[in-house]
């Protein structure tokens, strides 16, 4: 299993994640995410920087870890070709790192153009849709297309990466299986679904990597950890059902206001023991997961999360 660090814009500002990203690197990390948002989740985490312009600023910064978005919504912040262009021009600058992580989004951060909140059926149309538009801009070809939720008008990319960008799709269950493992080329899922990874590996016999991501709370003192952990990580309990639906942190905070410290602790490994921490990746190695990043909840002690936990951490997870 490669193991990853995920620069959490939620809960840093963009100059402290690009030092962690180079941090992160040193540590021994195999690869970095960063997660694209508009917003928090909770007002308590109090950042949201723009993605690509960190990425871009890691790329340059760093020179061995992979690169990736985990995830970014191609259909109402950001038309697909405008995704497309991003991620060509990224995967330059990173000399051929990246890996454009998409998914169907979340209502927190799409609800910020006015155009509302489509069912899940309707987004999953709007994303299939924006990966092919995406997929034929990569080729540096010209496109234009005419569908159901996308036009595309004489559009071409003209900064073309030799090494291809890889796409990873996130999907929760056997419909999104089924619908974009013929699309992707790589799985992102943040449960560690044994029969989910299954079913993409057997349509994807020539290899696929299955992505995941779990937080923990690394704290010399154990009641700090789990103190941090509520305070900003209370809304991870509710679920992608709920979480893609909320639009606001103030919807997070109301969801999640008869959450208990002991409930998050109970789902989030918090605290000194690096070997509790570790056996956080046991579910995703056990389910067939090739790659897993970490986060490390709040942004107070990332900078000594990465240097005085963070090898001996990753030498763990290893030995699993």
């Amino acid at each position: 299993m490669h193991v990853g660090y995920t620069l959490m814009t939620e809960q840093s500002g963009p100059r402290e994640l690009l030092r962690y990203a180079v941090a992160a690197e040193e540590a021994g990390f195999d690869f970095e995410v960063s997660s694209d948002h508009f917003s928090p989740w909770l007002t308590e985490q109090g950042h949201s920087p723009n993605a690509w312009v960190l990425l871009g600023a890691v790329a340059q910064a760093t020179s061995r870890v992979e690169l990736m978005t985990y995830v970014t919504c191609p259909t109402m912040r950001y038309h697909p070709a405008v995704v497309a262009q991003q991620a060509a021009t990224l995967q330059l600058l990173a000399d051929g790192r990246f890996t454009l992580g998409l998914g169907a989004g979340e209502n927190l951060n799409e609800h910020v153009i006015g155009e509302g909140w489509p069912s899940i059926d309707v987004r999953h149309d709007l994303l299939e849709e924006a990966v092919h538009i995406i997929r034929e801009l990569l080729t540096g070809e010209l496109v234009t297309w005419e569908g159901q939720h996308f036009r595309v008008d004489s559009a071409r990319l003209w900064d073309v990466p030799d090494v291809a960008v890889q796409l990873g799709v996130a999907v929760s269950g056997p419909k999104g299986v089924e619908r974009f493992a013929p699309l992707a080329d790589h799985l992102i899922q943040v449960q560690p679904d044994a029969d989910v990874v299954q079913g993409w590996t057997d349509r994807h016999p020539g290899g696929s990597r299955v992505i995941g991501q779990v937080p923990v709370c690394w704290d010399p003192d154990e009641r700090a950890a789990v103190e941090r952990a509520f305070r900003e990580f209370r809304w991870f309990g509710g679920g992608w059902a709920v979480n893609a639906d909320l639009p606001t942190p103030a919807g997070f905070a109301a969801a999640s206001q008869f959450v208990r410290p002991e409930d998050v602790a109970s789902a989030i490994a918090c605290g000194p023991d690096l070997d509790k921490l570790a056996e956080s990746a046991r579910p995703f190695a056990e389910a067939g997961f090739t790659d897993l990043a970490f986060v490390q909840v709040g942004d107070e002690n990332q900078d000594r999360f990465l240097a005085e936990a963070a090898g001996p951490l990753l030498e763990r997870v290893r030995k699993l």
